[in-house]
C-alpha cells in the first residue's frame, strides 16, 4: 500500500503519494479557510492521480495546519519531515533552507537523512513569503516581474528587513525622494533584507554544504541569486521545492505502514 504525506501550510496544501518505485502523485492546492476539507479534498485528488481507491493507506500530516485536522492522528515535526524528503531528494545536503508563506526554517541533515540541528523565526512577516508578496504589491507588480527586476540592480537600496511594517516605509521613501531610488535596487535591497533573515539563521547552527533551498519562496530566482551570492556558493533547488516536506512525511507514513505488516 502507498504512503500519503499531507502538508498543511498557512496559503498552501501539499499532498505526495508514493509507493515503492517512487511518487506516484503530487498536489498543490490553496489552504483555504476550512483546512480540514482542503486537505480531505487534497488527498482523494492525489490518490484518484495515482489510481488508487483510498483504503489502507498510511497518511502523515504536517505543517502548521497540521493539528487542526482529524484526518490521521499520525503527525510528525515539519523539520523531520524536510530531513526525511532532503534526504530523498537531494542525497547530498547536509543544510535546507524552508522558506515558508508566514515561518522561515533552517535544518541540519545528517548522512542518514536525519534532522541534526534546525533554527527557525516566526515573529514577524520579514523574511517570509507574505513579506515578498506585499513588497511585490507595493511595488505594483507581480512577484515574479518583481524577482526578475532584482536582477537588474546596479546597486542596492537600505532597507532593514528587521520589520515588515519598517520595512514598507522604507520603500516607500526610496519611491518618492528625489531623484527616486531606480526600482530594480530597490528590490533587490528587499531580497537583501530577506536573505540576511536567512543568514543569521544559517550562521546560528553553523552553514555546511550542500545547501539546498526548499518551498515555494526557492521559485524566486532574485532572493536564489542573492543567497548564493551571500553564502559564496550554488545552492540547490529541487524541481518541485514546494513539495520536500510532504514528500517526507510520504516516506515516514509508507515506513509506518511497512514497520505494522512486519
Amino acid at each position: 500500500m502507498p504512503g500519503v504525506g499531507l502538508d498543511i501550510g498557512s496559503l498552501t496544501t501539499k499532498v505526495v503519494v508514493i509507493n515503492g518505485t517512487g511518487v506516484l502523485a503530487q498536489v498543490i492546492v490553496p489552504s483555504g479557510d476550512d483546512t480540514e476539507a482542503v486537505a480531505r479534498g487534497a488527498v482523494k485528488s492525489a490518490l484518484d492521480q495515482a489510481g488508487i481507491a483510498g483504503d489502507g493507506e498510511s497518511i502523515v500530516v504536517t505543517g502548521v495546519g497540521a493539528k487542526s485536522q482529524t484526518l490521521t492522528q499520525q503527525q510528525k515535526a515539519i523539520t523531520t519531515c524536510l530531513a526525511r524528503g532532503a534526504k530523498q531528494l537531494m542525497p547530498s545536503a547536509r543544510m535546507v533552507i524552508d522558506i515558508g508563506a508566514e515561518t522561515s526554517t533552517v535544518i541540519k541533515v545528517n548522512e542518514r537523512g536525519r534532522l541534526a540541528d534546525w533554527a527557525n523565526h516566526d515573529k514577524c512577516a520579514a523574511g517570509t513569503g507574505l513579506f515578498l508578496q506585499a513588497m511585490a504589491k507595493l511595488m505594483q507588480m507581480p512577484l515574479e516581474e518583481f524577482s526578475r527586476l532584482s536582477l537588474e540592480a546596479k546597486g542596492r537600496a537600505d532597507i532593514s528587513g528587521t520589520c515588515a511594517v519598517f520595512s514598507e516605509s522604507e520603500v516607500i521613501s526610496h519611491v518618492h525622494r528625489v531623484p527616486p531610488t531606480p526600482k530594480p535596487d530597490i528590490a533587490a535591497g528587499i531580497y537583501f533584507a530577506t536573505v540576511s533573515r536567512l543568514m543569521a539563521l544559517c550562521k546560528r547552527i553553523g552553514i555546511e554544504k550542500d545547501v539546498a533551498v526548499v518551498g515555494g519562496v526557492a521559485l524566486n530566482i532574485g532572493l536564489v541569486r542573492i543567497l548564493e551570492g551571500e553564502l559564496g556558493f550554488k545552492v540547490i533547488v529541487p524541481d518541485n521545492p514546494q513539495t520536500v516536506a510532504a514528500l517526507g512525511a510520504a516516506i515516514i507514513a509508507k515506513e509506518s505502514l511497512e514497520a505494522g505488516k512486519k
